[in-house]
């Protein structure tokens, strides 16, 4: 399982328009404080999924080279998860999408002029894509009411994806996140800040910690951390097109 991270930034991405701080401006230089919004892209031998669709996700289909997939997965019914899969449009025809069940009514209220194959999921329970196992999980991200994350298996390989979280995630989805090979984990800001939607990045590192995680990478990232390169010798940040192998 290849799992690469097409897009690491928060909602408004890096730079912020009109922002000229440490972050923005090692952005706008080209720097790996550049970050578009956030997708995920997992794929093995027989196929390639989509963990949201960025509404920068035109491009970064452009970069990688891909203009099929065998699926689309959707964590919560956020613009900054979702408004890309507009960009299938006349490019590939009836995608299949996966999500829960009020997530998929937005999100296709939405995008109604969209044909996906649409296949709604239920909490804790596993479906396949591609030969890979998908389970999405209950995690809090106030004030949506239905938000998850997702864990991937292939073969004895784990990866979890927290979706955007609090810390206070039901003890039923943290029994399921346990022991991943790797979590890719929501943490908006560094310390300091006041969060009601969101881990910071020592929270999300904490989590990685109590859940046996064999290797965290933080992403959902704001221009409110340091330029990359100062802020990763303290975090372990993620970076646009940051490419694992598991």
């Amino acid at each position: 399982m290849r799992v690469t991270l097409l897009g690491t930034g928060d909602a408004i991405g890096t730079p912020k328009i009109g922002c000229r701080c440490p972050a923005c401006t090692d952005a706008l230089c080209g720097g790996k404080s550049r970050r578009l919004r956030f997708s995920i892209l997992v794929e093995n031998g027989s196929g390639k999924v989509l963990i949201d669709t960025s509404p920068d996700l035109r491009w970064q289909l452009i970069r990688t080279g891909i203009s099929r997939v065998d699926g689309v997965i959707w964590t919560h019914a956020h613009y900054d998860h979702y408004a890309g899969f507009g960009d299938f449009h006349r490019v590939q025809n009836r995608v299949p999408a996966y999500g829960l069940k009020e997530t998929m009514d937005y999100i296709l209220n939405y995008l109604y002029f969209m044909r996906p194959r649409r296949n709604v999921v239920e909490m804790g329970v596993p479906f396949e894509v591609a030969g890979m196992e998908f389970t999405l999980f209950e995690v809090n991200h106030p004030p949506i009411c239905e938000a998850a994350g997702v864990v991937v298996r292939e073969g004895n390989k784990k990866l979890v994806v927290t979706g955007d979280t609090t810390l206070q995630i039901p003890e039923a989805s943290l029994d399921l996140m346990r022991n991943a090979d790797l979590l890719v984990a929501d943490a908006i800001t560094p310390p300091g800040y006041a969060l009601t939607k969101h881990m910071n990045s020592e929270e999300a590192v904490g989590l990685g910690r109590e859940l046996a995680a064999k290797e965290v990478v933080l992403t959902h990232i704001s221009h409110l951390f340091p330029p990359h390169e100062i802020a990763a010798k303290r975090w372990p940040l993620g970076y646009d097109m940051m490419a694992i192998e598991l």
